[in-house]
């Protein structure tokens, strides 16, 4: 059998815009996003599922791109780190507030933490420090020690705006 016949071509909806791609019916959604959409803040660490540095939301729950085929998400909205913030002159508060927090050093798994933590506060807008370090057990960071993070994340539900617009207060 040709690569021919195992390709497919799908539009694939990434934050908010239908993208046209061919792809190969056991292709990962992370390569699909890099290679052919040209979205690279979705980062490939372990491509074993372990790291959550390639972490984005498929119809709002996190999932780890490396292991999730492309062709399962035909007609579903995937969002990448590139579609969290508002616009590309303004930042999320939760980017802000981990930038703001000191959670950021090398910034590999800053993106797979964000999607994470989003679709945590999308569940749970109040999280106790427990339920947001559950939140984010699927994303490893070997640089800040999870601290600063975790403080950015109930710095963002206790004052800054949630994608639902909660205010948290």
């Amino acid at each position: 059998m040709s690569n021919q016949e195992t390709s497919k071509s799908v539009f694939l909806n990434v934050n908010g815009v239908s993208y046209p791609v061919t792809i190969d019916g056991g292709r990962n959604l992370l390569s699909v996003l890099r290679g052919e959409i040209g979205l690279t803040g979705t980062k490939e660490g372990c491509d074993d599922c372990e790291c959550g540095a390639c972490m984005v939301l498929v119809d709002g729950q996190p999932v780890n791109s490396c292991s999730y085929l492309a062709a399962q998400t035909q007609g579903r909205e995937i969002t990448t780190i590139e579609g969290v913030a508002p616009s590309p002159e303004e930042m999320d508060p939760l980017q802000t507030n981990i930038l703001e927090a000191g959670g950021v050093q090398c910034g590999f798994c800053t993106p797979g933490m964000i999607l994470s933590a989003r679709a945590l506060l999308e569940r749970t807008p109040h999280p106790s420090e427990e339920e947001v370090r559950i939140g984010l057990s699927g994303n490893l960071c070997r640089c800040t020690g999870y601290a600063r993070i975790v403080e950015a994340v109930q710095r963002t539900a206790a004052g800054a705006k949630t994608a639902t617009g909660d205010t948290g207060q």
